[in-house]
């Protein structure tokens, strides 16, 4: 098996791989916009480094390649909100990349925002160049919610209507909300109590994530490639599903970091959340679950305040 990382700019890099050799991208960017572990841009100068980073992706590509994109957003000094994934769509479709799937993948935990929604999800952008590309969905189906539904009419009326592998994952727009928790795109965020958390990188890329997308839009024996491998949870993912893997990284100390997390995924010993795992649940008689005291004050004069408002709007019923 195949496994070559790379230390240096990624633009210096990336030059040494071959064009056309690497079946699928698959990718969580620096977002370097004021992030102080970046070495902070402007949006227009983040743009324009990353016009030049997507060029060079499509130049290592197979006609038949994909690229799977993970980001975030970004929010200003200012607060003003920027979903990353809206500009670098223009980036890629002025290259000549299709877009054939927007996936948002769900995550519990993260921080409060006060001034606005909290953020719990983040965003995969899965390009291709052309109607020939690689799609398998039978490694990624979910158990289908009515396996027992069965066809009413036509030439197999009386059996099953679904496939007895699951049904398609889908996105999570098409995920009804009582499905979510099961979806194939709801895991966790790499955060302090995950066991692949690893306190040397700020913004760790879940393995599932990257395993779900090895799968999918790849074959056994394919390339991978990820311009900005960080710990190398891209490589761990085709290692443990058969692909070969080149990785680059600016740090240095990411790269040793990386190297070592993929020999150990090759040796059986490496910690990683096992890919469709059930998201952990806080049981009820747990302390936290339980409201604490301090909060039962402002908790019932909210509830007398909805009283007062459902009283009013019932008034206003009555008298129409």
């Amino acid at each position: 098996m195949s496994i070559d990382l790379r230390h240096g700019d990624m633009l210096d890099q990336i030059k040494n791989v071959a064009n056309g050799t690497v079946d699928l991208v698959v990718c969580s960017p620096p977002y370097g916009i004021g992030k102080s572990y970046e070495n902070a841009k402007t949006v227009s100068e983040y743009v324009e480094w990353m016009d030049k980073v997507v060029a060079e992706i499509k130049r290592t590509l197979k006609k038949s390649g994909g690229v799977c994109w993970q980001v975030g957003t970004h929010v200003s000094d200012e607060g003003e909100y920027l979903p990353l994934d809206m500009l670098f769509y223009p980036l890629f479709k002025k290259a000549g990349f299709i877009l054939k799937n927007r996936v948002m993948w769900t995550f519990g935990s993260g921080l409060h925002s006060e001034k606005r929604l909290s953020g719990r999800y983040e965003t995969l952008l899965w390009f291709v160049l052309g109607d020939k590309y690689t799609f398998n969905l039978d490694p990624i189906r979910v158990a289908s919610k009515y396996p027992g539904k069965c066809a009413y009419k036509g030439p197999n009326k009386g059996n099953p209507s679904g496939n007895p592998l699951g049904k398609n994952p889908s996105d999570v727009w098409q995920i009804m909300m009582d499905e979510w928790e099961k979806s194939i795109w709801d895991f966790p965020n790499v955060k302090a109590n995950h066991v692949e958390k690893n306190s040397a990188h700020p913004c760790q890329f879940p393995v599932e994530l990257a395993e779900r997308c090895v799968l999918a839009f790849s074959n056994s024996s394919d390339t991978i490639l990820d311009p900005f491998c960080g710990l190398g949870s891209s490589g761990i993912a085709a290692v443990f599903h058969d692909r070969k893997f080149v990785g680059i990284d600016s740090e240095a100390r990411y790269i040793q970091l990386a190297r070592e997390r993929i020999e150990s995924a090759l040796d059986g010993t490496l910690k990683t959340r096992k890919i469709g795992t059930a998201i952990a649940e806080t049981t009820a008689s747990s302390s936290l679950k339980q409201t604490p005291a301090a909060w039962k004050q402002a908790i019932d004069k909210q509830k007398s305040k909805k009283r007062i408002y459902d009283q009013y709007r019932q008034d206003q019923d009555d008298g129409d």
